[in-house]
């Protein structure tokens, strides 16, 4: 399974960092894109699942000072050609129980999604429009996230995640939609 894994992050354009021992786990999941939690107006807006792939560093020492976060890169496709995007940031993972874990992470992503309705506000165009796509207002957003971990075995692990995407007023201004997704992933510890 090691010998796989390590082709797979080759095959990524990550060649030799399983083997460096730089690679903690690799993560593979589908999320149920723009969910409806506390602001329900945009949930119906976008459709078709992401398609989340993931690689999980081990901590540097250096980030000790702030109780060793995992460094991530993440890639996240719509299926259905809606927002994907692709960033980096970090997890920490705290036990909470024997096999169980949380895992609150905070990162920084670029998405290919809508940023502002491009017609005449009050115009048909610009209803139809604002009705079909979440408007992110900046290409970058902050990406925050909350997932619970089970261990299934040593190496492998199951997650529920749920994901905020938003530019929280402080990497853009106006429009801020934002974005809620929650899903499921599996993920491969390479340490063990």
């Amino acid at each position: 399974m090691r010998r796989m894994m390590t082709l797979a992050l080759s095959a990524i354009g990550l060649p030799g960092l399983a083997a460096a021992d730089l690679v903690d786990e690799v993560r593979v999941g589908v999320i149920q894109h723009n969910i409806c939690v506390s602001d329900c107006k945009n949930a119906d807006k976008e459709d078709g699942p992401n398609i989340h792939g993931e690689v999980v560093f081990n901590s540097p020492e250096f980030l000790s000072i702030l109780f060793s976060p995992k460094p991530y890169v993440i890639a996240s496709v719509n299926a259905a050609g809606n927002t994907s995007f692709g960033g980096v940031g970090l997890n920490w993972d705290i036990g909470i129980a024997d096999g169980w874990s949380i895992e609150p992470g905070l990162g920084y992503v670029i998405h290919d999604g809508e940023l502002e309705n491009p017609f005449v506000n009050g115009t048909p165009e610009s209803i139809a429009f604002g009705e079909e796509n979440v408007l992110l207002g900046s290409e970058d957003l902050f990406r925050t996230s909350l997932s619970l971990t089970r261990d299934l075995n040593t190496q492998w692990r199951a997650q529920l995640t749920y994901e905020h995407l938003s530019h929280g007023q402080i990497l853009g201004d106006g429009r801020n939609q934002g974005m809620d997704s929650i899903g499921v992933r599996l993920g491969y510890r390479f340490g063990g």
